[in-house]
């Protein structure tokens, strides 16, 4: 007969499962089929930093049908990646057990070596957000409060359209000169506060709101200073006060792997007087950056010149991040998003940790990184971001890209194998931190995405600004809701691009940075995202509940929540035709209105049903 040996993921083969703590013991046991005649087995296992041994596993005793059991214990050292396979031997030959497929392990003569993630024994992320709602803003297009300012740069263009459509005119060089501010600031997010609440938001992400040329502000002129089109520091700190008092905590975008080529500490066009890297070699500034050739020669953020890197290593660069750090938590901030977190090195984040949790204990650290994080390898390097001494969580670009795909294709073979996956390779407390988005900033909207089932590169001067036709805008809309009620059902923390709860549309950068659409919001979308976030609030299983895969299989995937006295069900059927989906038990109720008997669930195409079974 056929045997699979060994599944990581399976605490029958690896207990416990997934990431542990510093000193946690672990049990591993592999099935053999008896015609092998194994008369040995061992358990090698390895770190990339010299550690190694074998361990002589112990047959454990025959089971089932020529099955026979061997077990080995390890006890994890320090926090970092453990790599392990399994050696056996018979009376003819050597072969190991190694990583074929997900976290399926097959005997072979090669192969991958599987891993398991060992963190620091004092690691803790806030609890406070879990179960909530994150909901990112892009400052200048959510909420005007009519309140006017001035801009600094003469650059700006003011507009009073709101909704217009977003400025798109870069010059015969590809170049961006002019930038259009629709004037969202601080006073209009404050008025919609309520709103965001309704909503069961717990978290606000703002996109960077220091001062700077562009529109998007990743330029960053000055730290210290909030863009004056958004308001002073008061506007800030009375805005994240109004949003604590309605258990919404504010987190700022951290741009720390390069600054605005026109700031105070490049000031490459003189803006800010005659100092700057740029114009004076015994600037403060100067061991900031890296010039090649000074002062035009110079390394920048994805060869863009008007994004000089800084050096995250320079020991005064990361003294005056830490000073900014402490300001803005002390004016209100909970918290950051890194921006490129995978370009920032280890010495800036081990640093920015301490300074962050010495501020604020409390307060969240968010990565972004688009690979699994646990193992990813940077400039040559294998990273610890969710080790215990770095990163809090990450977004989500794993379950994004799941969910998309799941969407668009209709496949739902290896669905659950993907989600498993990084539940398998993060700590746990980082899963429950994790920001679940399936559009941002940097995405064409996922009203677009879905309605068009099409992707669309952002390079050249013709981008695509999202248009849709009416069946698209439909099928989008559709879509939505099956992705959504994933979305707001997996681990982690669900968040929201402004506007997309109420069907705002937009295709590539700058056209997915609309105004929100006021007087034109989808009521149906909008009384969906609602119902969403209040069943998050209502029920404690999506705090840290336990992720446990069902079924993904022809067009549909299913999978429960499982907490204490609860077990919420997420049946998801991509298929444009009605099914009958047999349930695993009796007992659930639908939180949807779909329809049950007995174990039979009634789901019509490309929807979405959450049920509930108490335990």
């Amino acid at each position: 007969m056929d045997f699979i040996p060994y599944i990581s993921s399976r605490t029958y083969h690896k207990y416990p499962f997934g990431a542990v703590e510093e000193g946690t013991e672990l049990t591993f046991r592999i099935v053999l089929p008896k015609s092998f005649g194994c008369n040995s087995a061992f358990l090698k296992i390895h770190t990339e930093n010299g550690f190694y041994e074998d361990v002589r596993m112990q047959w454990e005793r025959d089971e089932g049908c020529g099955e026979e059991w061997w077990k080995a214990s390890f006890t994890a050292g320090e926090a970092g990646l453990y790599f392990y396979r399994f050696c056996i031997f018979n009376s003819y030959s050597q072969n190991f057990i190694t990583k074929a497929y997900g976290s399926v392990g097959m005997i072979s003569s090669e192969g991958q070596d599987f891993f398991f993630t060992v963190y620091d024994k004092d690691f803790a992320t806030p609890d406070r957000l879990k179960g909530s709602v994150i909901y990112q803003i892009f400052p200048d297009r959510f909420c005007f409060s009519g309140e006017e300012k001035s801009g600094d740069f003469s650059s700006r263009v003011l507009r009073d359209d709101w909704g217009g459509k977003p400025m798109w005119e870069p010059n015969g060089e590809g170049k961006i000169t002019r930038y259009d501010f629709f004037k969202g600031d601080f006073k209009g997010i404050e008025s919609k506060l309520d709103y965001l609440e309704s909503l069961g938001v717990g978290c606000i992400y703002l996109n960077p709101i220091f001062l700077a040329e562009s529109n998007h502000r990743y330029d960053t002129a000055d730290y210290e200073k909030p863009d004056p089109l958004l308001g002073d520091e008061s506007d800030f700190t009375r805005l994240c006060k109004e949003a604590e008092k309605r258990g919404i905590d504010v987190i700022l975008d951290g741009v720390f792997s390069h600054t605005g080529a026109n700031s105070k500490y490049f000031n490459k066009n003189g803006a800010f007087g005659d100092g700057g890297a740029y114009n004076d070699p015994d600037s403060e500034y100067f061991g900031w950056y890296r010039f090649t050739e000074y002062p035009d020669k110079y390394s920048c953020w994805w060869g863009v010149d008007i994004l000089p890197e800084t050096d995250e290593n320079n020991d005064g660069y990361i003294a005056y991040i830490s000073k900014i750090l402490e300001k803005w938590q002390k004016l209100g901030a909970r918290g950051w998003r890194l921006d490129v977190a995978d370009e920032l090195p280890d010495k800036f984040l081990d640093s920015l940790r301490q300074t962050v949790k010495k501020t604020d204990p409390d307060a969240l650290i968010l990565g972004e990184v688009w690979e699994d994080a646990s193992c990813k390898i940077s400039y040559g390097e294998r990273r610890r971001y969710l080790q215990g001494r770095q990163l809090d969580s990450v977004m989500n670009y794993p379950f994004a890209d799941a969910l998309v795909w799941f969407a668009v294709s209709s496949r739902a073979e290896g669905f659950n194998d993907r989600i498993l996956e990084i539940c398998e390779n993060y700590p746990k407390c980082a899963v429950d931190c994790l920001m679940n988005h399936v559009g941002t900033h940097d995405t064409c909207r996922i009203l677009n995405r879905l309605g068009t089932l099409e992707g669309y590169s952002s390079d050249g001067a013709n981008r695509y600004s999202g248009e849709m036709t009416e069946e698209e805008t439909q099928r989008g809309k559709k879509l939505l809701k099956l992705v959504s009620s994933m979305q707001f059902t997996l681990p982690g923390i669900p968040c929201i691009y402004y506007g997309d709860e109420v069907g705002e549309s937009g295709g590539v950068d700058p056209f997915n940075r609309g105004c929100y659409p006021y007087g034109k919001e989808d009521g149906e979308l909008l009384a969906h995202y609602r119902f969403l976030g209040k069943l998050r609030k209502e029920h404690p299983v999506f705090k840290e509940g336990e992720f446990v895969p069902v079924s993904s299989c022809l067009g549909c995937v299913a999978y429960e929540r499982r907490g204490e006295g609860e077990s919420v069900m997420t049946v998801a059927n991509r298929n444009n035709h009605p099914i009958v989906y047999t349930l695993p038990c009796e007992g659930f109720v639908s939180l949807t209105g779909e329809k049950i008997e007995g174990r039979d669930l009634y789901l019509d195409g490309v929807t979405a049903a959450i049920l509930i079974k108490e335990q």
